[in-house]
């Protein structure tokens, strides 16, 4: 099923369709990375006090057991799921994204309601040389990000919309 969202005359129609570029693929370890710590910090905390707490042993050791099981599984699926789920693209008319696990959300943002673009490099995202693009729509849905981007393509991306948007009359509302 889709849907179409059409621009203002003269700028062509924007359709939702599949996005055709990938992210870069060390996201995948970006994302291990923190699969790892979401799940790794609890069962650490869970068998220390665990070990310290002899009473309640049992009950925090079974818990971080539990906690470590769902998160081997997580850590060896959900990467590379979103490697193959989630994708980009930049045209002349607009910016295409679809990310999601099991609720795969697919965004269309037309040129002409782009307001801002933004790069993001959190410490992890820098450590891998990736970025997140977000572009700022007049949408009550918020904002576009594409996460797991080289750096430099994030960048350039950036530039490429800021003179692409300036570009549209209008202010984007």
């Amino acid at each position: 099923m889709t849907s179409s969202t059409t621009t203002p005359p003269g700028t062509g129609e924007v359709r939702l369709r599949p996005p055709r570029n990938k992210v870069d693929p060390r996201a995948v370890s970006w994302w291990r990375v923190l699969v790892l710590l979401i799940f790794g910090v609890p069962v650490v905390a869970l068998v220390v006090l665990g070990l310290l707490i002899a009473p309640a042993r049992v009950w925090l050791l079974v818990p971080a057991g539990a906690v470590a099981l769902i998160g081997i599984v997580a850590l060896l699926g959900l990467p590379a799921w979103w490697y193959r789920v989630h994708r980009w693209e930049v045209t002349e008319t607009a910016v295409y994204t679809r990310t999601g696990a099991l609720w795969q959300q697919w965004r269309v943002a037309p040129m002409s309601r782009i307001q801002t673009v933004d790069t993001q490099r959190g410490p992890l995202e820098q450590a891998f040389g990736l970025a997140t693009l977000i572009v700022t729509t007049a949408s009550a849905k918020g904002e576009v990000k594409i996460e797991g981007l080289d750096h430099e393509v994030a960048a350039e991306l950036a530039q490429r919309l800021t003179e692409t948007t300036q570009a549209i009359p209008g202010d984007a509302t």
